[in-house]
């Protein structure tokens, strides 16, 4: 049996500066030696991050969140939150005198998910320590370092909105757990959830879960009706004041599904009051009579904010047009159900989706046979199993998933060793062996990527995969570009937010679901006949359009037009009125639109 631990016990500091600073060294080689050539801010959302944050640095508003070059010559207001502009801002403020502008860029994308991986693991250390003890340390700081779901998301470049969230989502666990028994940790909970909401509403799954933990600690031991009321009132409140620093007070009233504003504002207020009423009433004496107080109560409040607001209860992307969804959104990769990831990226798939899967087994596992701690097990079980439902249903869940699985790794290694040491026979060895392998995302990927390669017809698949669009994301790709007057341009829609990046003009489409127009315009003038492409041209007064052969835009829809621009740029047939401009050291075409 393997006991608790005080949380207050301090983490050996020597252990995680050794394992962070290893960290670190391999994701700096990886970068500067492995990905040569390949571009720093490799995807569109950590461009588009930079662009907002030298935006901002060049004097546009704390609440201006529009992306004025984008969706030309209109504009296009983004979803994003500045709490994540903020801290990348002060960074680049602070390296630009020593690199220049373009330096500073590159010195504070290094930087910043550094801290973020370093605080990271040190909450995974004090979240193994308080549940398995000081030998689960070590598995907790090293096997994030060997999960591509986390290192994918702290290398250097990656300055986009997802590892602050992955960081908060631990956090939560950590005090929601902590809560259990020092109720003051709820206070921090609830804030950290208010907080996640602001940035991003892809960590509602763990504010659910934190919820529920809170809920459910009281309907089985009134006891911790403290920390439940402190929770909400925390999140109640956090939310409030995440509104107001979010928009004006003239936008305070207005709904929206995909970011904070009343809508959740107003589900934080349910959970607060609800919390709250329910701890200072008279306690029912079953388990089963409280958790009916709290489920009527929170069905009563939640029914008040779907009258209200019933448009969001299609999620965030509930008003986003339905053929973008069909064919846009519901194409992109990590957004499909893990069980399709698994037969079209089997190494990622297994890589990201054993551990968190393998994770919930261990955890039930743990609370059948183990009676010690089962309650701050259990909170880890709520957490675990909301995430790693959230992973089944659309891959890219497995980011929040992998960190509470975690302690579940921490606590089957600790088992197996102490297994080996009492009778270190073959049948041990292979236990502790397997046990650290099934939760490193690393060596799982490599071996199933050596299965997959002897498959027949599997490698061809597995090739195309690793098919690359970078060559046009890199900087030295756009020199020629920049150079010209600012100008408005059509472009895939994968591209955009890069061209914004590292040229002054203006561009149609980037990735993101409030440039609606923008998107869709960008498809249409991509697969409709040419007579409607130049129209579209024309509309916003476009006199550049720059490609890259290799995305996904130029192979067209099913049902693209003849005539459309994806046909005849692949038959060479393109109309006089688009003029070849492109120069040969550019993996970029460039056609100027000549009157016609």
């Amino acid at each position: 049996m393997i006991g608790q631990t005080s949380a207050r016990r301090g983490i050996d500091l020597r252990l995680f500066a050794m394992v962070f600073l290893a960290a670190v060294t391999i994701l700096l080689v990886r970068t500067l030696y492995g990905r040569v050539g390949l571009p720093f801010f490799a995807d569109t959302d950590d461009a588009m991050r930079m662009v907002m944050v030298r935006d901002f640095l060049g004097g546009q508003g704390w609440y201006d969140l529009t992306a004025h070059r984008l969706n030309t010559p209109w504009g296009a207001e983004l979803h994003w939150s500045r709490l994540v502009d903020l801290p990348l801002a002060i960074l680049v403020m602070v390296f630009t005198p020593l690199f220049g502008m373009d330096g500073a860029l590159v010195a504070a994308g290094s930087v910043w998910p550094m801290l973020l991986l370093a605080v990271l693991l040190w909450v995974s250390a004090r979240l193994a320590q308080r549940l398995v003890g000081p030998e689960g340390v070590l598995p907790a700081l090293v096997l994030p370092v060997l999960s591509p779901a986390i290192t994918a998301e702290f290398m250097p470049g990656r300055v986009d909105h997802h590892n602050v969230i992955i960081l908060l989502t631990l956090i939560m666990v950590w005090t929601g757990i902590e809560a259990l028994r020092r109720p003051r940790f709820a206070l921090l909970c609830g804030l950290c959830a208010a907080t996640a909401l602001a940035i991003a509403t892809e960590a509602l799954p763990t504010i659910a879960a934190a919820i529920l933990v809170m809920g459910l600690a009281w309907t089985f031991d009134t006891a911790r009706a403290a920390a439940m009321r402190g929770f909400g009132l925390a999140f109640a409140a956090g939310a409030i004041i995440h509104l107001a620093i979010f928009r004006p007070p003239s936008r305070w009233l207005e709904a929206a599904c995909d970011v904070i504003s009343p809508v959740y504002v107003a589900v934080a207020l349910v959970v607060g009051a609800v919390f709250t009423l329910a701890s200072l009433l008279p306690s029912p004496r079953a388990a089963w009579q409280r958790f009916l107080l709290l489920a009527g109560l929170g069905l009563a409040g939640l029914a008040l904010v779907v009258a209200a607001y019933p448009q969001c209860l299609g999620g965030p992307y509930g008003n986003l047009d339905p053929w973008l969804q069909a064919n846009w959104i519901g194409a992109i990769v990590e957004a499909r159900p893990w069980f399709t990831n698994l037969f079209d990226l089997p190494a990622y798939a297994v890589a990201v989706g054993v551990p968190a899967l393998l994770g919930t087994i261990v955890v039930l596992w743990r609370l059948w046979r183990v009676r010690e701690g089962r309650a701050e097990w259990a909170a880890l079980l709520v957490f675990l199993a909301l995430t790693a439902i959230v992973m089944l249903a659309q891959v890219r869940g497995a980011r929040l998933a992998v960190m509470p699985a975690m302690p579940a790794a921490a606590w089957l290694i600790v088992s197996a060793r102490r297994r080996y040491l009492a009778a270190p026979r073959a049948p041990a060895i292979a236990g502790l062996v397997l046990s650290w392998l099934a939760f490193s995302g690393v060596v799982l990927s490599l071996l199933v990527t050596a299965v997959v390669n002897v498959v027949p017809g599997r490698a061809q698949t597995v090739s195309e995969v690793r098919a690359s669009k970078e060559p046009c994301l890199v900087p030295a790709a756009f020199p020629d570009l920049a150079a010209l007057p600012p100008e408005r341009i059509m472009s895939p829609i994968d591209l955009g937010a890069h061209l914004l990046l590292y040229t002054p003009h203006e561009v149609v489409a980037a990735p993101y679901h409030r440039n609606e127009k923008g998107v869709l315009d960008a498809f249409r003038f991509f697969n409709e006949p040419i007579a409607e492409a130049r129209a579209i041209l024309d509309a916003r007064g476009i006199g550049l359009v720059v490609l890259c052969p290799a995305m996904p835009e130029l192979q067209g829809i099913p049902g693209a037009a003849e005539d459309s621009f994806v046909k005849l740029h692949a038959a060479g047939t393109l109309p006089p009125w688009l003029a070849d401009v492109s120069l040969p050291d550019t993996p970029l075409q460039v056609f100027a639109v000549m009157p016609e």
